[in-house]
């Protein structure tokens, strides 16, 4: 896979985001898709979160985030996307 095909993307999801198990949900839909990257709580009740991959893939995960896990209400995704810079391994809950 050329590099040009590889993506990654930056989001911030607000809405009823954290103690919904979205962290741990977006972990196991990450890795099920074959992406790295990472995904954290912010202070102000946000979760960001960085996913790298091939380009399709990468997309696909930022439209679940907008919808998020059963229990989570999500109301905005802010979205950058990027080349991907191939540093990150495997998916980590921050």
């Amino acid at each position: 896979m050329k590099s040009s095909d590889l993506e990654r993307a930056h989001v911030r999801v607000s809405g009823q985001v954290q103690g919904v198990f979205f962290r741990d949900s977006t972990r196991q839909r990450a890795e099920e898709l074959g992406l790295t990257g990472w995904v954290k709580n912010l202070p102000d009740g946000r979760v960001e979160a960085v996913f790298e991959g091939p380009s399709e893939k990468v997309r696909e995960m930022v439209r679940w985030c907008e919808e998020g896990p059963r229990h989570a209400s999500v109301e905005n995704v802010e979205t950058g996307f990027e080349s991907a810079s191939g540093d990150l391994e495997g998916f980590e809950v921050r």
